[in-house]
């Protein structure tokens, strides 16, 4: 999510949790773990293991009598005094054990099988119509000072007569001084939800982070786990995992009774379940109503680098026969990894295990995110209209603004002392380093931008590279809110050292629309443009430290265009840029363009243009500030329809242009990543070749591979030559599939991608294009490679070959070498 490694860059400090009692709970005669078994505290709370068999417990202020108990196995009861770690040993009831474990997995599978076939009788947001309740949320970063050692340590080198103190360590002692005190990160949140079939939706009320006066909204938008778990799909953490009573679920998932217990006066069966074809698949507990097979409780776990937990607890309403949710918690602590771990941009980070020996645990080892909330005033099928539903989170105006009275009101628990002493300390380092204004800074550089007072810096126009201009030197920029949130002023102006010629462009625009975000502008431009590039109006301003591409490219045009336009986000999902252009273009290269009898080497246009993205099943947020999509989903899909306008200033050619783009990414909880990419034009009518399609080319005509070494571009044919191939119509695919970092030595643990891509496409009228060499896409382009990123400090290196219909006579022509590089933000 965007901008949230900002609450990481400048929130850095302290953390704490609540004194525990740690154990596990073990098979005498095996020694193996007992995956979630039943645990009663002093006969009145009641909890369960997790998947290794461990449990916590807050640490009461008198001994208490813990009794743990496990079908087949005989209870025991302990009492507890300290709070050692505690391993508790159950003995299995031998003469039984095997035939319990036998009918346990029948009866499972015939209580999971009624569970199925209830969904919908059962589901809240299926068999009701409208309900609505008050949420507190609690996300918090901590630790259990308990388990910290907080020891100094002395660290000794080796040197010629023996051992030589280098340096004291006293990390770890700071460390647990911190988190006896306070917590590392803190923020709450109080909201309404409201379901209108088949809509959900969040309406922020109150909200407030430590260290922040204005909270990073993005944060409480985050999807930790499902709502529901009556889905197909279980969500945990932004992965969809199949749910373990979803349709068909009994083919992947194997299923075995370990208790019944009483909730809400209700007797519930206790099924473990594991997904028996996924080593890393989703594992828990599922507490199924005896009556009428609804999920009273549920347990979901995830163990690999990270360990998950989610938990979610329902209340039965009698009066509607239903168990409604009434509590959701969500934890992450250490996983298992050969690398160091992180994530939430950074604000966590596991260290590496080491399999040659047994590391001493540290600080960080015992580090976790949580997030606990509290359902409360839930009333039922009282009918609601949502306003602007297709907004999943709504943000209150000045939600950050309540009183403390407000809170201590809307709490469902109060905050402990050092809840109370994390919000104290961290707003006061906050206020002492004016860290408002230095993530407004971070943000504004993240986007390429320096804030200097009213103004913005663009730091794309500072300088940059190409074979025509050379070196290009510039300034430019924007006003920013500080000028005014309603109107803003907007230009550069450019010198390139090679062609001696200055480019500009200036222009202003008012915002009339502040839910749509709608602005109205106008502007001139000067400037240069790259011949045949697909570009679409509505794609975002990316700042890159470096644009590879523009470097080797000789061939462009230069266009004089007035441009008036209209930016909106009015329609759901969407954003759309409608404008209105007049260019005056002169191509910067020998061209003739032969229309109608006439021979055009410079020509005018007068075109209109449609821009839109659609991200259909992103979630987004409507914040104070404005919409932000909070949820990234795909597929993503871009149109663009250009249209000229004959007998209108001037203009030469009559043309319509169609272009399509379509984004799909995969990530997945190990680390790997999958990304697909289609896109495709279509024209019809007389047109020239600046504005037809290169399907962009990033390879240099040299005859030797080692002068044709350059830097890979992003979606770009790294074995297709400039100026090598135009089309009218075309279309592109590209696949890539990214794998975890492979460690060949200590500092060298590079990313290995496998990409493929695709191209075919038409040209109609070649006779009409004069003055440059090239050919056309009809049999198809093909090139497969491999990139190794992050080599070293972000720099990789990548390697393509080029097959199919237009490969080339030498084996050297076909292949390419690239350098990259990647910033890692740790975003």
């Amino acid at each position: 999510m965007k901008n949230i490694f900002l609450f990481l860059l400048f929130c850095c400090l302290p953390l704490q949790a609540q004194q525990q009692i740690t154990g596990i709970v073990k098979d005498f005669n095996t020694n193996k773990p007992l995956p979630f078994a039943t645990i009663t505290i002093n006969s009145e709370q009641t909890l369960t293991t997790d998947g290794d068999g461990k449990f916590e417990i807050l640490k009461l202020k008198k001994p208490h009598t813990i009794t743990v108990h496990y079908i087949g196995y005989s209870s025991k009861k302990i009492l507890i005094s300290s709070h050692k770690f505690q391993t508790v040993f159950l003995e299995p009831k031998v003469d039984t054990l095997k035939t319990i474990i036998i009918t346990n997995q029948n009866l499972a599978n015939s209580i999971i099988t009624k569970v199925i076939a209830k969904r919908e009788k059962n589901d809240p947001q299926k068999i009701l119509n409208y309900f609505q309740f008050k949420a507190y949320n609690k996300l918090l970063v901590s630790a259990n000072p308990d388990s910290v050692k907080g020891k100094i340590d002395s660290i000794f080198v080796e040197r010629e007569f023996g051992k030589e103190l280098s340096k004291i360590d006293s990390t770890e002692f700071k460390f647990k001084k911190i988190i006896d005190k306070q917590h590392l990160f803190l923020a709450e949140k109080i909201s309404t939800f409201q379901f209108a079939k088949p809509v959900l939706k969040e309406t922020i009320l109150a909200s407030k982070m430590a260290g922040f006066k204005e909270p990073i909204y993005e944060l409480f938008g985050f999807n930790l786990q499902s709502f529901s778990i009556y889905d197909d799909t279980y969500e945990l953490f932004e992965t969809n995992y199949k749910s373990p009573i979803s349709e068909n679920a009994t083919r992947e998932y194997q299923y075995s009774v370990t208790d019944t217990i009483s909730i809400d006066n209700r007797e519930t069966f206790v099924i473990y379940f594991k997904n028996s074809k996924k080593k890393k698949g989703l594992e828990g507990l599922l507490f199924i109503d005896s009556q009428n097979f609804s999920v009273a409780k549920a347990v979901m776990q995830i163990k690999g680098i990270i360990n998950i937990t989610a938990v979610h607890e329902f209340n039965f309403l009698s009066d509607y026969q239903i168990w409604f949710p009434t509590k959701k918690d969500f934890k992450i602590t250490k996983g298992k990894s050969k690398e160091k771990t992180s994530f939430l941009g950074g604000r966590i980070v596991f260290d590496a295990d080491d399999d040659e020996e047994k590391r001493e645990k540290k600080s960080a080892d015992f580090t976790y995110f949580s997030s606990e909330t509290r359902i409360t005033d839930v009333t039922i099928n009282v009918p609601i209209v949502l306003k602007k539903s297709f907004i999943k989170v709504q943000v209150n105006e000045f939600n950050e603004a309540k009183s403390e009275n407000y809170w201590q009101e809307n709490r469902t628990f109060a905050l402990q002392e050092r809840g109370l002493q994390t919000y104290k300390i961290l707003d006061s380092i906050a206020n002492d380093r004016n860290l408002d204004t230095k993530i407004r800074f971070g943000r504004k550089i993240f986007n390429g931008y320096v804030p200097l007072s009213i103004f913005d810096f663009d730091l794309r126009h500072l300088i940059s590279y190409n074979n025509y201009e050379g070196f290009r030197f510039g300034l430019g920029g924007t006003t920013n809110e500080k000028f005014s949130k309603v109107y803003k002023i907007d230009g550069y102006s450019a010198y390139g050292l090679k062609d001696e010629t200055i480019k500009y462009s200036i222009g202003s625009a008012a915002r009339i629309g502040k839910f749509s975000n709608t602005w109205v502008g106008l502007s001139y431009t000067d400037d240069l443009r790259e011949i045949a590039s697909t570009s679409f109006a509505i794609d975002k301003r990316v700042f890159k430290l470096y644009d590879p591409r523009p470097i080797n490219i000789s061939t462009f045009y230069n266009y004089k265009m007035w441009r008036a336009y209209i930016e909106t986000k009015i329609f759901p999902k969407t954003e759309s840029i409608w404008q209105f252009t007049y260019n005056d273009i002169t191509p910067l290269f020998d061209y003739t363009f032969v229309h109608n009898g006439t021979n055009y080497n410079r020509f005018k246009m007068t075109t209109a243009i449609v821009s839109l993205q659609w991200n259909p099943f992103s979630d987004f947020m409507q914040t104070p500030n404005g919409k932000i999509e909070i949820e990234k989903r795909f597929p993503k899909f871009t149109f663009q329809f250009t249209k000229s306008i004959p007998n209108l200033f001037d203009n030469d050619f009559d043309f319509g242009k169609f272009d399509l783009r379509i984004d799909y990414e995969k990530k997945y909880l190990n680390g790997q990543k999958s990304a697909f990419l289609m896109q495709s034009g279509y024209t019809i009518g007389a047109i020239p070749i600046t504005h037809l399609y290169n399907t962009s080319p990033n390879n240099l005509t040299k005859d030797n591979l080692l002068q044709r070494i350059t830097i890979a571009g992003k979606n770009s044919f790294e074995t297709m030559f400039f100026n090598e191939f135009f089309s009218s119509q075309y279309v592109f695919f590209q696949l890539k599939h990214g794998f975890r970092r492979v460690k060949f030595f200590k500092k060298v643990k590079p990313e290995l991608v496998l990409v493929t891509r695709i191209a075919w496409g038409n040209l109609e009228h070649r006779e009409k294009h004069l003055g440059i060499e090239f050919k056309t896409l009809d049999q198809g382009f093909f090139e497969s490679g491999i990139e190794l990123n992050k080599l070293y400090k972000g720099f990789g290196l990548s390697g393509f070959y080029r097959y199919g219909p237009n490969q080339l006579n030498r084996l050297e022509d076909n292949l390419a070498i690239k350098l990259n590089f990647i910033l890692d933000l740790g975003l």
